[in-house]
């Protein structure tokens, strides 16, 4: 047998206000983050100052959430998306996105892009490692990588981002949010939550996240890697910079 690294993964069931609301499948480095992103993105909590406390229990595998307000959670319709299997978004998915207008005065060039794939690349140790994972990034238009996340599932890792967002007080309004998964309506939707304007990633999208993208007017870019990208919505706010030509969707 050849020796390889496995990733680990573990179960935490979130309580919020002693009602059980999920079980998530993560490999634990960032739980306080994770379940504050996740309670963001599902609307749940409308903001950090609604959350008065975090424990975290590996023992019997659960976090528990207690809220300022203990009102009831209006949990409403659930929608099972594909997000590896475990992906959910509580209520109608459209109701906030009808909303959203994403800014329109920042831009990306073509050259810090390739500076973050490049440091993407390089940041992936888990990946690298033993594989089985999905990563996320939070970055700046220069290129810079602000935070970075791998988890089981895409959806925890920018669930996580989301949290450390709200933890640190993190604009996302001229942020890049980077991802090894598929551009799926999940995604943008939370990104467009987080009115963050650029999402990259290195596979492709769905129609529905493509559709979603072009009704906000997110900047969405697929297949990235090295030099190469597909700009699918958002063409506006790139600029072109580098020698190397790239392809248009």
């Amino acid at each position: 047998m050849v020796p390889t690294s496995i990733a680990g993964e573990h179960p935490l069931t979130l309580y919020v206000d002693k009602r059980e609301i999920v079980t998530l499948m993560t490999l634990g480095h960032a739980p306080e983050a994770l379940v504050i992103g996740y309670l963001r993105n599902q609307r749940l909590v409308a903001s950090l100052e609604e959350i008065r406390a975090v424990q975290v229990d590996w023992e019997t595998g659960s976090v528990a959430v207690t809220t300022t307000t203990g009102k009831e959670l209006e949990l409403g319709k659930r929608t099972v998306t594909s997000g590896c299997g475990q992906g959910t978004v509580f209520g109608d998915l459209m109701e906030e996105i009808d909303h959203v207008r994403l800014r329109d005065d920042v831009s990306l060039t073509d050259e810090n892009l390739f500076i973050l794939l490049d440091r993407v690349r390089r940041h992936e140790t888990i990946y690298k490692q033993a594989g089985a994972v999905h990563g996320c990034a939070l970055a700046d238009t220069q290129g810079e990588i602000l935070m970075f996340v791998e988890d089981v599932g895409r959806h925890n890792a920018v669930d996580a981002i989301a949290g450390y967002m709200w933890l640190d007080a993190i604009d996302g309004t001229d942020k890049v949010f980077y991802t090894t998964g598929r551009l799926t309506s999940e995604m943008v939707i939370k990104c467009a939550q987080m009115r963050i304007p650029f999402l990259v990633s290195r596979s492709g999208l769905t129609h529905m996240g493509h559709e979603i993208a072009k009704k906000v007017g997110m900047t969405m870019l697929g297949r990235a890697s090295g030099k190469h990208y597909l700009a699918f919505t958002g063409r506006e706010r790139l600029r072109r910079t580098a020698t190397q030509p790239t392809a248009l969707a």
